[in-house]
């Protein structure tokens, strides 16, 4: 008999396809959005449950007393309460590496469109404010043969390094957990500390996982470190980054500019100061989004759901939920 799976989002017609070749697929077919407790009828007779950002805690797992496999539809995993999970044995994974170039693509864009101003220059493009003569008023900073510093030099940091150092003939700094040596001997990427990175970089990625080690992992002190002319990117977490601390730091020429695909608060308060910042690029977390992308991540978690489901080990099991 085939496994039940709960799809708590649409999912592409292939993946959807294949997903029915192996599983029983179920899904919210009333008006509007799902109520909690809707959810938790429609989990309740479910093996298995295919997500993208799902809050799974122990509520919702006392109300789903069939489910093996929870398949996020994401690299990141902090949806996920790790020990209500592990003590219920339930596998959980992600969709790791099909992302890893799209999200690449956009620091890069970020870099960009932030040293050279990009988005400010539209808008005063747009209310007819360019006025012949006006030069230095629109100067912007130079990216090519400037100091990268990646923090967290996973896949994605890999990729963007990559684009610097091959694309824009930038030197790559990266902090790290551990060391990585690949990205060291086919880069030329140097191993810092994170005090030697703020301080030489004249563009700061943040591309760490969020953990408890993580959180508000940049904060005042680390933007007070930086040069007063670099940019900080982060497309990675919200939280990592003390948000209070940036918004002072971009407020008081700290540093020049920042770049931002997320946030402390999805979506973004309205009387957020950063809306109001012309020296901000703001994205609503969409580093991988692209049609291509998605479909690729939503055909990976529907691997990782079907082996999951058939006895098998599915291809991205999240370490600390491997059963």
């Amino acid at each position: 008999m085939k496994k039940t799976v709960y799809l708590a989002r649409p999912v592409p017609t292939k993946v959807r396809e294949y997903l029915e070749e192996h599983c029983h697929c179920v899904e919210w077919q009333g008006e509007g959005r799902i109520t909690r407790n809707e959810m938790f009828d429609l989990l309740s007779i479910a093996d298995g449950l295919l997500t993208s950002g799902t809050m799974i805690n122990a509520e919702l797992l006392d109300h789903a007393p069939k489910l093996k496999i929870i398949s996020n539809i994401s690299v990141g995993y902090n949806n996920f309460d790790i020990n209500e999970m592990s003590k219920r044995g339930i596998i959980g994974t992600h969709t790791p590496g099909v992302l890893n170039d799209t999200v690449a693509d956009l620091i890069v864009g970020l870099m960009l469109a932030t040293a050279r101003r990009i988005c400010e220059l539209d808008q005063l493009m747009r209310q007819g404010l360019w006025k012949k003569g006006m030069n230095e008023e629109m100067f912007g900073l130079d990216v090519h043969h400037r100091t990268l510093g990646i923090i967290g030099m996973g896949r994605i940091g890999e990729a963007v390094a990559k684009r610097a150092k091959f694309g824009f003939d930038m030197d790559v700094l990266y902090s790290n957990r551990s060391r990585n040596n690949e990205a060291e001997s086919n880069l030329g990427a140097r191993y810092c500390s994170m005090e030697e990175l703020l301080t030489q970089s004249d563009f700061v990625v943040v591309m760490t996982p969020l953990t408890k080690e993580t959180e508000k992992l940049i904060g005042q002190a680390q933007f007070a470190w930086m040069k007063p002319t670099a940019i900080f990117i982060n497309a990675s977490r919200g939280q990592i980054v003390d948000e209070s601390a940036l918004i002072e730091a971009l407020q008081s020429g700290s540093i020049r500019a920042a770049g931002l695909d997320v946030f402390e608060v999805e979506p973004i308060e309205l009387d957020n100061p950063l809306l109001k910042l012309p020296n901000v690029v703001l994205m609503p977390h969409v580093g991988s989004a692209t049609t291509a992308t998605r479909n690729d991540m939503a055909m990976l978690a529907a691997e990782n759901m079907v082996a999951g489901l058939t006895g098998k080990v599915p291809p991205n099991v999240i370490s600390e939920l491997r059963v």
